[in-house]
């Protein structure tokens, strides 16, 4: 059986580093994890371009749903042309309506622009409820590789159900990675239940010292966390041994 693929989310060249040097086939370059992750920056591009592994970026212009104007999807554009010319693998975009159901005109066009590369759909997909099947089916004719999803539930441990639901779906034509809450704890509910190729992962735990008073004193949202490379490694480990 090959080897379960280890994608890892970071919002930071520490955690790039990181992230490769705990044995991360793959990266999800992002910035902002604390708000679900948003476009990161040229520099950042600049630098992941150079790790051993394929990297993708996160092509979302700002926190909070993925309903997006004319202008927005303009600027996505954008960014999608300075990945590519950045040396990213591949970019991770979704775009709903909003009811919840993907968006699939900007699809189209999303997917259009970012010809010759990978193609993520996001957690986009985990708002469409009701139409998981119609919503799956659509991403596999827009040739979208995989969807990243926790089965519609806040983590995947909850969502778990849905998952075998959506692999039975797939049904080998398009890749599910399992996404939210993938933990070296929880991990081998998902490899028992689901027939598991390709997990994704923060591997991150909370960030000590000064950051504590950063977001004490509400220069950040949230408690920062770093990706941690022992994590990334123990959590490898767990999916290699089955």
């Amino acid at each position: 059986m090959a080897d379960i693929v280890l994608e890892v989310c970071v919002d930071s060249l520490a955690g790039l580093a990181a992230a490769v040097r705990g044995g991360a086939d793959r990266i999800e370059l992002c910035a902002a994890l604390g708000v679900g992750g948003l476009t990161p920056s040229a520099g950042m591009m600049q630098a992941a371009a150079g790790v051993p592994v394929p990297v993708y970026a996160m092509i979302r212009p700002r926190s909070g749903d993925f309903v997006y104007s004319d202008a927005e999807l303009l600027s996505m554009r954008v960014d999608i042309d300075l990945a590519r010319d950045m040396g990213m693998a591949g970019v991770v975009f979704g775009a709903s309506l909003v009811d919840g159901r993907l968006d699939l005109a900007a699809m189209e066009r999303l997917v259009s622009w970012s010809d010759g590369m990978g193609k993520v759909l996001h957690r986009a997909f985990d708002l469409t409820g009701g139409s998981f099947p119609q919503a799956l089916e659509s991403a596999i004719d827009l040739g979208i590789e995989r969807i990243l999803t926790s089965g519609g539930a806040p983590n995947v441990t909850e969502g778990l159900t849905r998952l075998a639901e959506c692999y039975e779906l797939a049904n080998g034509r398009i890749t599910i990675m399992p996404g939210a809450g993938v933990e070296i704890e929880t991990v081998g509910a998902l490899m028992s239940r689901l027939p598991l190729r390709e997990v994704h992962g923060s591997c991150s735990e909370p960030m000590e010292g000064l950051l504590r008073d950063v977001a004490r004193l509400g220069l950040a949202g949230h408690l920062p966390r770093a990706t941690s490379a022992v994590k990334v490694r123990a959590l490898k480990a767990r999916l290699a041994a089955g």
